[in-house]
């Protein structure tokens, strides 16, 4: 899903689910889990878009990761796979998880800030099974979800903010509070308990409970547009204070990455923060969508699927090395 939003990757709205007349995930046997998944697919075979399968103990675990680095299964459906599967539409727009921690959740992506398209996306996906299909839903509550924090609309919506320079000035302290202040908080790259990976961050809701899909929406949206005007003062004032200093940094990385002949994921996530920094500025031809790409391709288990073999780390790092040199020399 590249993107050409200078902050803002992507957004997403996921919609938690579970059908009235089947068990919660903690209590579900084989038996149930099954039936979840077989449900799903009776709908959406004779739905127009096309949804392509992918059951967790049916495919290999480098895939199954790969997945999770795209951002189109969660790390929780990584591990149930004995019971887990993800439909994927065949735009990547939209993806259903069944059996991860409820039975169904249903997620639309867009790129950049656009909450309002990525519910559309879910709601529509929604729709075509809640016609056929009965959710487990209360009067008074909402919808019914395994965790309480999800009862209610059963909505996340979340946004993935690239915040470098809100992170080297140390003012994420300040984001944290902005956010908490309205519900909302901030996680790393995957989520509950990840890292800010590239300093990249999810912006989500913490509750679902006593507020209407389109309040969560706009509250996610107020706050991320905020953050995202601090992100672009920090840059500012960064390359007025010393722009020798700061320009250094953006080409250093650039040529490091244009050049070098293996590079650690480590390595890759500081100098893929600087490239991006550099093209949401003007100041390299990249666009921001070959950035955005280029944070996909570039963990470990692309790079083993695309390989077909298994590779020693250092093998993984000459061939991410190879891949962003590739990528990037129309560039330089």
């Amino acid at each position: 899903m590249p993107s050409e939003h200078p902050i803002v990757l992507y957004s997403r709205v996921r919609l938690a689910r579970n059908f009235s007349d089947v068990p919660f995930r903690s209590r579900m046997t084989h038996r149930h889990a099954d039936e979840c998944i077989e449900r799903v697919l009776q709908v959406l075979r004779d739905e127009k878009d096309v949804y392509h399968y992918f059951p967790m103990r049916g495919i290999r675990e480098t895939q199954r990761q790969k997945m999770v680095e795209a951002h189109l299964i969660s790390p929780d459906l990584f591990k149930a796979d004995d019971r887990g599967a993800a439909l994927v539409r065949d735009d990547e727009k939209v993806v259903l998880m069944v059996n991860e921690e409820d039975h169904l959740r249903i997620q639309g992506f867009v790129t950049g800030l656009d909450l309002p398209a990525a519910a559309q996306a879910a709601y529509e996906a929604e729709d075509a099974l809640e016609r056929k299909l009965s959710f487990a839903f209360d009067e008074t509550w909402g919808y019914l979800t395994a965790c309480p924090t999800n009862t209610g609309t059963g909505m996340r919506a979340s946004v993935m903010l690239h915040l470098p320079m809100l992170t080297l000035l140390k003012q994420m302290g300040k984001v944290t509070q902005l956010a908490a202040k309205l519900g909302l908080t901030i996680r790393g790259m995957y989520g509950e308990g990840s890292e800010a990976l590239g300093h990249v961050y999810q912006l989500s809701n913490q509750v679902t409970l006593g507020r209407t899909e389109n309040e969560l929406v706009e509250a996610v949206t107020a706050v991320a547009t905020q953050i995202e005007e601090m992100e672009k003062n920090c840059r500012e004032k960064a390359c007025e204070k010393d722009p020798l200093a700061f320009e250094d940094q953006l080409e250093r990385s650039m040529g490091l990455m244009c050049f070098a002949r293996k590079m650690s994921i480590k390595e890759f996530f500081v100098h893929w923060s600087n490239l991006r920094i550099a093209s949401a500025m003007g100041k390299n031809s990249v666009p921001l969508s070959v950035c955005d790409l280029l944070l996909k391709r570039a963990q470990r288990s692309h790079i083993l699927f695309e390989s077909g073999r298994e590779l020693t780390e250092k093998e993984i790092d000459a061939r991410r090395s190879d891949m962003i040199r590739s990528t990037l020399s129309i560039y330089h």
